[in-house]
């Protein structure tokens, strides 16, 4: 009978280096059945793009968004859906009912339809993406179709990990027609947002992610960069407060000192002061009289 340890030896054999292998840039990420299937950058991305989705003229309980959650929206084809990276949804419910976390978002049932979607570029979806694919006869259309004409999303934007490169469609008179960028960024007024390209760390890993900003550009914290940041402002105040107090103690100090040198100065005025009557008690006695002395 093999023992534990050296069963599990079997399994710790060093593997060999063979230059020859492909890496994990050489194969696919993604199910070839069912392309676009999550890696790390597209569990990351979106949950970042759900921290910092904070539209600041909305109620929080009428905000939504989802990462890679069904979306279904033909009620005469009920199974019929799409998956997108991330989507966001305002004047809905946060909560499905008021009352549950959702497992899918079914537009005939929410009556909301999604303010703004994000798709994140894969080799396995990217044409369909970007639009450069038909629909297909009794098979459900592409995202660019139901995006566009059916839910009529406000706001469809792309975004390539590979190239970082950002663009963003707006629904004019029930069209996509390409946005421009504002200082690198897509502006969306109506919900008081902006997205851009940010250079920083995120989750442990520095590179340029997509995130929302304010209108004017400014960063919209996540919980992690809250908690940063009270924890600065924590200490800033520690240190203010000990700063006070050291200043305190300085002019209690100073009033201590103060006080002593105007104790020694009435000392040395009470101490010139007897030496004055005394010299002048002297001179009494010796016949002068002061008041005669120029």
């Amino acid at each position: 009978m093999t023992s534990p340890t050296r069963f599990i030896h079997q399994f710790q054999q060093p593997v060999p280096v063979d230059e020859t292998l492909p890496t994990m840039y050489d194969l696919p990420s993604d199910n070839p059945e069912e392309p676009g299937l999550p890696d790390e950058f597209h569990l990351f991305q979106p949950l970042l793009l759900m921290l910092t989705f904070i539209p600041p003229n909305w109620n929080p309980e009428l905000v939504y968004s989802a990462i890679d959650l069904n979306l279904y929206y033909d009620v005469e084809h009920t199974l019929w859906y799409k998956r997108p990276d991330w989507f966001g949804v305002v004047g809905v419910q946060r909560l499905y009912q008021g009352q549950d976390l959702r497992l899918s978002y079914v537009t005939w049932q929410e009556k909301v339809n999604p303010t703004v979607v994000v798709e994140l570029l894969s080799p396995g979806t990217e044409d369909e993406d970007l639009g450069e694919t038909e629909s297909e006869p009794n098979k459900p259309p592409t995202k660019w179709f139901v995006y566009e004409k059916i839910l009529q999303v406000p706001y469809y934007v792309i975004f390539s990990r590979y190239t970082n490169e950002l663009q963003g469609f707006r629904l004019v008179d029930g069209e996509y027609q390409a946005m421009n960028l504002t200082d690198g960024r897509l502006l969306m007024p109506e919900i008081g947002l902006s997205l851009g390209v940010w250079e920083g760390t995120f989750r442990g890993m520095p590179r340029l992610w997509l995130r929302w900003l304010t209108l004017n550009g400014e960063l919209i914290p996540h919980p992690s960069e809250e908690a940063i940041a009270a924890k600065q402002e924590t200490q800033q105040v520690k240190q203010e407060i000990q700063q006070a107090k050291q200043e305190i103690q300085q002019a209690k100090q100073e009033t201590q000192q103060a006080k002593q040198d105007a104790q020694q100065a009435q000392q040395e005025a009470d101490e010139a002061k007897r030496r004055a009557e005394k010299l002048a008690e002297r001179l009494r006695q010796l016949g002068i009289d002061l008041d005669e002395v120029e």
